[in-house]
């Protein structure tokens, strides 16, 4: 590391933040966070246990009371302050993110500007919980419904976006009222740390938001989420994890919001404008390296313009330039680690296998780092696994299609149904789209869909509730009626 990059992680906490405090684990114990562009350590951290996990929710539970007795417009102030320290520190995170998780430092900056967004639009959505009071039909009494916090949340944020997972959590669950424990990924919980600590200079009261880093995941989860005084699990991961959470989660009848895994098709018809078909599917799929749970993962192209595409495509992706985040030029860096490098390599090899054409790319980097190189594959088969598994890398696999419903078929061939995307010059065929395709969110001739002021999150089994927008705060609010007799 550079000298100003050492200086930097050296400024971050590295105890776990308790009730205001920062404090070591239980017994002394602490995990290393290494930098996946060379495999070195960047530092240690403390490594929670199961008790100190339930040191975090006793926290949590004892703030509840107060800081849902908290001014709304308290609490929106604190969550603005926060986004403004943040804007201030843009480039130290975006650093930090970039050392630890590895994209490129351009588009660390542009998840700062992504995930600092949630705490100005849930500062102001603090003051906009809203109820509603009428006389009942009957006329025997007035209906009074409102809104109140939840209760104390769990959430549990992933290694891939580690500001914006944090923030798109934790800014509506203080907006609505809510004390949180936070458990961010193992790979890359220094931003989370980062963050804590801003929370704290904004003047967030003790105990409000608590962050335990751990190795042991399922030992200091489950415990909390067995605790009937949580009232709320936020997760974003793998399918898998999140339908064991969900079984833990349904003992205590937790409220629960899961944003899983994604499958995206990107359909690209035949009328399409090709320049801005290729410049959404570059982003779309090499935006964090394709380590997003919104990537495109299939390309489903009308057969008259696939060849175009794909050459166009492979040109694009030939010009990548491959390396650590932080050197100047790099539009590639490395993937989060080895396993993801094995996982990438995998699906590439059993398409090749079943028939596909390598077009650019196809082979693992060796040497230090966890590197892949950007590839495109034309000619995937049916049966090929990359068309049914979440790829999580920067692979571009293509096929074709003739008819618009031989497109919408294969679009809603997947259990998930997070996000899909569409290139059509025809205003007719995208309404068509917007209710044929099963997916939760869409981005109809574009590559990019987050916004803090949208709903994200998907259907089937992609997930369950939304993060973001005018619904997210409602993810930590219940509905209470209460009936006042007509005197």
């Amino acid at each position: 590391m550079s000298l100003s990059e050492s200086a930097l992680v050296a400024s971050i906490p590295t105890s776990l933040f308790i009730a205001g405090e920062w404090v070591g684990a239980d017994g002394g114990k602490t995990l290393t966070v290494s930098n996946p562009a060379n495999g070195e350590a960047l530092t240690t951290i403390a490594d929670a246990s199961a008790a100190d996990g339930m040191r975090a929710l006793d926290a949590a539970v004892d703030a509840a009371d107060s800081w849902a007795a908290t001014a709304p417009r308290v609490r929106g102030e604190i969550l603005r302050r926060t986004f403004d320290l943040v804007q201030q520190r843009k480039h130290d995170f975006a650093l930090l993110m970039t050392l630890e998780m590895g994209k490129p430092l351009a588009e660390a900056l542009g998840e700062v500007a992504y995930g600092s967004e949630f705490l100005r639009w849930f500062s102001e959505e603090a003051v906009r919980i809203s109820g509603r009071y009428s006389l009942n039909p009957e006329g025997t009494g007035h209906a009074i419904v409102s809104q109140r916090p939840v209760g104390p949340s769990f959430l549990i944020t992933p290694w891939n976006f580690p500001l914006a997972m944090a923030t798109r959590k934790i800014a509506p669950a203080l907006a609505a009222g809510c004390t949180v424990v936070v458990k961010p990924a193992e790979l890359t919980p220094l931003t989370t740390l980062f963050l804590a600590s801003i929370l704290e200079e904004a003047g967030l009261p003790k105990g409000v938001v608590n962050v335990i880093t751990t190795s042991t995941s399922r030992d200091v989860s489950g415990p909390i989420i067995a605790d009937p005084r949580l009232r709320k699990l936020s997760f974003t991961g793998s399918t898998e994890v999140g339908r064991t959470l969900m079984k833990q989660a349904a003992d205590g009848i937790l409220r629960t919001s899961m944003e899983l895994g994604g499958n995206a098709p990107f359909i690209v018809f035949g009328d399409a404008d090709l320049d801005k078909a290729v410049d959404g599917a570059m982003i779309a799929k090499f935006r964090n390296i394709g380590q997003a749970c919104t990537a495109a993962n299939r390309f489903i192209v009308h057969e008259s313009v696939a060849e175009e595409f794909a050459s166009r495509i492979a040109k694009r992706v030939g010009a990548f330039v491959v390396g650590p985040g932080t050197e100047d030029g790099v539009t590639i860096g490395p993937l989060v680690d080895r396993k993801a490098v094995a996982s990438t390599k995998s699906l590439v090899d059993d398409a090749v296998s079943k028939g596909a054409t390598v077009l650019t790319g196809g082979h693992q980097i060796e040497g230090a780092g966890s590197f892949y190189e950007p590839t495109v594959l034309s000619g995937v088969t049916s049966d090929a696994r990359m068309l049914k598994e979440e790829i999580f890398g920067p692979v571009l696999g293509i096929v074709t299609f003739t008819t618009d419903e031989e497109a919408i078929r294969l679009a809603n061939a997947t259990e998930y149904g997070l996000v899909s995307y569409a290139f059509t010059q025809d205003l007719a065929r995208g309404h068509r789209l917007i209710d044929q395709l099963d997916t939760g969110m869409m981005g109809l001739n574009t590559g990019v869909v987050s916004n803090a002021s949208a709903p994200f999150g998907g259907v089937k089994q992609s997930g369950i509730g939304r993060e973001g927008g005018l619904e997210g705060i409602h993810e930590y609010l219940e509905t209470k009626y209460t009936l006042v007799p007509v005197s």
